[in-house]
């Protein structure tokens, strides 16, 4: 079987929301523990859904000068969702990143690999989120350490679970209840699948 495209957009449009994207880290214990605050998980991340970021080169107008020059550009990251941590107490954002990537119709093994390389390589330098309005007040500023979390399905090939997992790249299978394309409590998804993977 392959993944159908209705089911990457239900994913997508879940994980669109910050309670649902924060009960997804719930099936990765390790990433749920970078939440800033376990009593207020649902105050403690901000989903980004195909999140953009400013891309910054510094660089000096000229040898030895000490005057530099510096240029932005936005682009779209290939992941699907990102999710930054934030303090909710004093409503700034922290430092650890984790980009969830979700198995797309047609995607095999090396195209989904591929979009997370393509990350490691854009984010190298220094980079800023373009945020919401409600929290465009936040610090943007990437952080030095991004997480990778991959959602694969039941009809996902056996060889890209194999292959993200001798990559020792974290990833969890999602299932449906049966009879129904989305889980009946978002908060503690039924049938979703953890591997051991980090």
């Amino acid at each position: 079987m392959t993944v159908k495209r209705s089911y990457y957009e239900l994913l997508l449009s879940q994980y669109s929301n910050r309670d649902e994207a924060i009960a997804l880290l719930r099936q990765h214990r390790p990433y749920l523990e970078l939440l800033p605050s376990m009593r207020r998980p649902y105050e403690s991340a901000i989903a980004l859904p195909l999140p953009v970021v400013r891309l910054r080169d510094s660089n000096s107008a000229t040898r030895g000068s000490s005057i530099a020059s510096s240029s932005t550009s936005a682009l779209c990251l290939p992941c699907d969702v990102a999710l930054l941590m934030c303090d909710p107490e004093w409503k700034i954002k922290m430092g650890a990143e984790i980009l969830v990537y979700i198995h797309r119709p047609q995607e095999d093994f090396s195209d989904l690999l591929g979009r997370w390389r393509k990350t490691q390589v854009l984010l190298e330098g220094d980079y800023e989120w373009l945020m919401p309005p409600q929290q465009e007040h936040l610090i943007s500023e990437g952080s030095e350490r991004i997480y990778p979390l991959f959602v694969l399905f039941e009809e996902t090939p056996d060889r890209i679970a194999r292959g993200l997992g001798g990559a020792s790249l974290p990833f969890i299978v999602h299932t449906f209840p049966e009879n129904s394309p989305l889980p009946s409590d978002p908060l503690f998804p039924e049938g979703g699948r953890v591997e051991p993977n980090m």
